[in-house]
């Protein structure tokens, strides 16, 4: 007798500082999120942010419609509407370094999954100034983002290809997964993220690493071209 109410005072116990420890966590951190299409994306915390580790890779909406993939450049090139496709278009590059998405994709508002979102131009900035002031330094952010892996090497100090170990000290783990131009044609040494702001017309802002350089470039691009997409958590 004395045993079970021992034991069950253990267990009650257990389940009271579990409970605590998850209400007490300022972040409520989620290790991994599943996109539509069932892919599995890990997370990471950094500052007040929650990001996605990998690209985006969905060829459907959060509400189960498909969006359109286009492989033809000229297609490609006329397209004012949604569409995805994946680097060189080929597959291949699907699970590493994820589709790349026109801008209008993105400003359905349907892209990421449920509970996350297309980070603003402003968030992107939030970001790379919480890295400056804490995990990098202005000369080096970049590489504070990159990978420890597949980035062209470099011998400039301070550059992502420059000593890759180095890499990737917020756990962000940028890879360089390309983009096509608004012509159909493909470039890949260095990785650029869409934003959700537009700027005029036809131009919307975005973020791009490249391993040449040492800082976070911000930029803006027709919103015809295709880029890949990291999401961040709402709030």
């Amino acid at each position: 007798m004395k045993t079970k109410i021992l034991l069950s005072t253990m267990l009650l116990i257990i389940i009271m500082l579990v409970s605590c420890s998850k209400k007490d966590d300022p972040n409520n951190t989620v290790n991994t999120i599943t996109d539509k299409d069932g892919n599995v994306y890990h997370t990471v915390t950094i500052g007040t942010q929650t990001w996605m580790v990998e690209n985006l890779k969905t060829t459907q909406y959060n509400d189960g419609t498909d969006i359109p993939l286009v492989t033809d450049n000229t297609a490609w090139t006329s397209l004012t509407t949604p569409g995805y496709c994946w680097y060189n278009d080929s597959t291949t590059y699907k699970n590493t370094y994820g589709a790349l998405y026109n801008w209008y994709t993105v400003n359905t508002g349907k892209l990421a999954p449920a509970g996350w979102h297309v980070p603003t131009d402003a968030e992107w900035t939030t970001l790379t100034d919480y890295v400056t002031a804490n995990l990098g330094a202005s000369i080096d952010v970049a590489k504070a983002l990159a990978a420890t892996t597949d980035w062209t090497t470099d011998s400039t100090t301070g550059d992502v290809g420059c000593n890759l170990t180095l890499n990737n000290s917020t756990g962000f783990s940028a890879l360089p997964g390309g983009d096509r131009y608004v012509d159909g044609t493909f470039y890949g040494v260095g990785s650029l993220w869409w934003s959700s702001t537009e700027e005029g017309t036809n131009l919307a802002w975005l973020r791009g690493v490249d391993y040449k350089f040492s800082y976070v470039g911000r930029y803006d691009y027709s919103k015809q071209d295709g880029f890949s997409v990291r999401c961040v958590r709402d709030n």
